[in-house]
C-alpha cells in the first residue's frame, strides 16, 4: 500500500510559479501511474495530469503548455511544475496513484475512481 504525502503549495501571484511535490512511502511508485488532480471550492475534484511508469504524460487542456509532471522513482516522488498561473488554478491539489503500468490504463484514468491511493491534498492559491 502506497502512502502520499503533497508539500509545496503556497499563495502567488498570477503569472507566477510553482512546484509540488509529493512524496510516496510504503511502495515504489515505480509501479504505479501517478497523477495529479485538483479541486476548487464548490467543484468537483478534476483530473489534471498523468504519467505513466515509462513516463509518458497526459494533461487537461487547460494546462497544456504551463504545467510539467514528472517523476523521481529513485527519490520516491513525483513533481508538478506550474508556470503562468491564473486565479482559475486556484486549488486543493491532489496526488493520486493508480496500480496501471501501461500507457493505455493510465491515458484512461482521467476520473477520481481510476485511481487507488490518495494524498490529503496541498492548497494553492492564485491572486491578483
Amino acid at each position: 500500500q502506497v502512502q502520499l504525502v503533497e508539500s509545496g503549495g503556497d499563495s502567488v501571484e498570477a503569472g507566477g510559479s510553482l512546484r509540488l511535490a509529493c512524496s510516496a512511502s510504503g511502495s515504489t511508485i515505480a509501479d504505479y501511474c501517478m497523477g495529479w488532480f485538483r479541486q476548487a471550492p464548490g467543484k468537483e475534484r478534476e483530473w489534471v495530469t498523468s504519467i505513466s511508469t515509462g513516463g509518458a504524460t497526459y494533461y487537461v487542456d487547460s494546462v497544456q503548455g504551463r504545467f510539467t509532471i514528472s517523476r523521481d522513482n529513485a527519490k520516491n516522488t513525483v513533481y508538478l511544475q506550474m508556470t503562468s498561473l491564473g486565479p482559475t488554478d486556484t486549488a486543493t491539489y491532489y496526488c493520486a496513484a493508480a496500480a496501471t503500468r501501461t500507457n493505455t490504463g493510465c491515458r484512461s484514468r482521467l476520473q477520481t475512481a481510476g485511481f487507488d491511493h490518495w494524498g490529503q491534498g496541498t492548497q494553492v492559491t492564485v491572486s491578483f
